[in-house]
């Protein structure tokens, strides 16, 4: 495998890159945060092993802004900051396996191989379609029928997850989650009132409705039947 490895400690980078060569793989080393986000983007690796802590652009930022990108090489944190929310942040942020130093060698070429044995990522689509409806998620633009839809950026993303999920019931909890981040029931209507607006701007303008309530679970965007 080609391997990327992001790490500023000369010693742990030495070693591990060593390692890396005598099982059989080729290993880039980079030590500066920023240098390595352009060299990710640049070079097609296999895995990326990164530090957390580095200078110019801490790791986080680099697995969020790849997965920004749609680069989806599995990445995997090393690391001395290993709290248990620590290792949640770094999945959260895009990260693939955690492992906190002290490390033993064996134990990171295995989770590497098993990283790289993984089936690669199916490319994301970028522009979402259902029936005339568009939702381009570069340019976060929507059009209907040829014609800009203006959104506010929350309907923006209530649209997407409705289109994701298109002709499956998305209830009122799905969307508090994935629109509004709330994991719980803030007990208002802010679903009902973006549905609405939403609706305004998608539907009403137009012949066919495509946005739908499903009585008492929720709500579906589906083409006619």
């Amino acid at each position: 495998m080609k391997i990327l490895l992001i790490e500023d400690d000369t010693k742990t980078s030495d070693y591990v890159s060593k390692g890396f060569s005598e099982a059989g793989h080729v290993c880039d080393v980079f030590a500066d945060g920023r240098d390595s986000l352009f060299q990710a983007q640049r070079e097609a690796y296999d895995v990326i092993v990164v530090d957390r802590m580095l200078p110019g652009l801490d790791g986080l930022a680099i697995v969020r802004s790849l997965r920004a990108a749609r680069i989806g090489t599995p990445a995997l944190f090393l690391t001395s900051i290993g709290g248990v929310d620590d290792r949640v942040e770094g999945l959260e942020a895009g990260g693939d396996d955690y492992l906190v130093k002290p490390f033993a060698f064996s134990e990171l070429l295995a989770r590497v191989n098993a990283l790289g044995r993984r089936p690669p990522v199916r490319e994301q689509k970028t522009v979402l379609k259902v029936a005339d409806l568009e939702l381009d998620l570069i340019r976060r633009e929507a059009r209907r029928a040829g014609q800009v839809i203006e959104l506010q950026p929350r309907e923006f993303t209530l649209l997407e997850v409705l289109m994701r999920g298109e002709g499956r019931v998305i209830t009122k909890t799905m969307l508090l989650e994935r629109v509004w981040d709330f994991h719980f029931d803030p007990k208002t209507s802010v679903v009902e009132t973006h549905i609405s607006r939403l609706r305004a701007k998608v539907d009403k303008p137009f012949e066919t409705q495509l946005l739908h309530t499903v009585r008492n679970t929720g709500y579906s965007l589906h083409a006619p039947r």
